[in-house]
């Protein structure tokens, strides 16, 4: 069994760790700056794919005609 005599409440200040938890979780959490340019850098590079093969299929077009 546990002995509850000889207990002691903590003078820890538990609204303070509230406080500060609230202030975490309403922090506004703030968009990375490299989002934006790293979607365009995909739509450039898949655009550079394109035009890769699209000049590879012309040359081998070429060459067997």
């Amino acid at each position: 069994m546990s002995n509850y005599q000889n207990y002691q409440p903590s003078n820890e200040d538990t609204s303070a760790s509230t406080q500060m938890f609230r202030a975490f979780v309403e922090e506004p959490v703030a968009q990375p700056a490299t989002a934006p340019s790293e979607s365009r850098r995909t739509g450039v590079l898949a655009a550079a794919v394109i035009i890769g093969l699209v000049v590879v299929i012309g040359v081998v077009y070429l060459a067997f005609k």
